[in-house]
């Protein structure tokens, strides 16, 4: 059970990061570059493949230009 809801909620996270990111009209590639990351980092980020750090959150956010408290409403 708690496993299945880890992973509804990393998907949900991850959709979250790609709605914000494509409203503030970037690509993946961009978002990564922004932060020092890899296009394929952000894709598994927003798949919700990964469990992302804390700092990694912070540092999504700071690319998006967003508060980290906007970019976790989930």
């Amino acid at each position: 059970m708690l496993l299945m809801q880890k992973g509804l909620l990393l998907k949900k996270l991850g959709g979250r990061i790609r709605k914000i990111r494509k409203e503030k009209g970037l690509s993946q590639v961009e978002l990564a570059n922004n932060i020092g990351k890899d296009q394929q980092s952000i894709q598994r980020l927003e798949s919700g493949k990964i469990n992302p750090s804390f700092f990694y959150l912070y540092e999504i956010s700071e690319g998006l230009e967003v508060d980290l408290e906007e970019l976790i409403k989930i």
